[in-house]
């Protein structure tokens, strides 16, 4: 089962998957301040609810 499914906050590869888009579309919407990140230890996540209403999907 892949983690990601049920994770709170995803990697910009996996949160891409779920939105079904290229890694990049995800990494231009955190540059451009769109799609909001958290720093959870070393790694910078990006937190699922908002992802998905940015993208306009029901979470």
């Amino acid at each position: 089962m892949n983690r990601s499914q049920h994770s709170l906050a995803l990697t910009t590869k996996d949160a891409a998957k779920l939105v079904g888009v290229d890694y990049r579309t995800i990494k231009l919407g955190i540059e451009n301040g769109t799609i909001p990140t958290v720093q959870l230890g070393p790694r910078r996540m990006i937190p699922r609810v908002p992802l998905l209403r940015h993208f306009g999907i029901n979470a």
